[in-house]
């Protein structure tokens, strides 16, 4: 992966045009600031992206994978600092192991919060759940991210923002869905060769199954 694209595109400390450093100006009342960090590492010479996936008893989200990440605190003095700490606290990542090179879109997600992404590069070790939220760890090979034989998108009506489109990425027994393959999408048409294809690959209901 060329995180350096990452860094063209967004350095981190800078605000995006017309922006504030916070993203407190795209806030519209209803919302929540939240910051997530997608760590990259390097095992066994190969690319990999570290996911969590969320605990089964959780009111958001239960079961889903999602980088780690959640909701900016009072004593986070910015969203990377959220993001940071976040991590440490559901992954054990320390925040010297973490070369963050930049920044993904915002993202406002259903369940009312703007989530700011960072990438970073992070060290090859293991990753324990360190809380109640985090099920599982799981450290997914780029490669098996941009096979398109274990990606398919689908479109289907949402109830609040019409026709949508959803992407999933099927690696090792894990699916990456929802919000959190939103920004794998961009993340891996800025860092490798994989392109997103055109179109959905079908049109279902809006009431069809979703993954846990």
């Amino acid at each position: 992966m060329d995180l350096s694209r990452v860094r063209e595109r967004d350095p981190v400390g800078l605000p995006a045009e017309g922006s504030r450093a916070d993203g407190s100006d795209r806030l519209t009342g209803e919302e929540r600031e939240a910051a997530v960090l997608a760590p990259v590492l390097t095992r066994d010479g190969a690319d990999h992206v570290l996911f969590t996936k969320r605990a089964d008893h959780l009111s958001d989200h239960p079961g889903q994978m999602s980088f780690p990440g959640g909701g900016r605190e009072p004593e986070d003095d910015d969203l990377l600092a959220t993001a940071l700490r976040e991590a440490g606290e559901e992954v054990g990542l320390r925040p010297e192991e973490a070369e963050v090179v930049g920044r993904l879109d915002d993202i406002r997600t259903i369940t009312d919060y703007l989530v700011r992404p960072f990438v970073a590069r992070v060290a090859d070790r293991e990753y324990l759940p360190g809380d109640e939220e985090v099920a599982e760890v799981a450290v997914l090979p780029v490669a098996g991210l941009i096979d398109p034989d274990n990606y398919e998108s689908e479109r289907r009506d949402h109830p609040h923002y019409g026709e949508i489109r959803l992407h999933f990425f099927r690696v090792d027994g894990f699916t990456v869905w929802g919000a959190t393959a939103n920004m794998l999408v961009q993340l891996l048409e800025l860092t490798t060769d994989w392109e997103l294809p055109p179109e959905p690959d079908h049109t279902v209901d809006a009431d069809a199954d979703l993954p846990g």
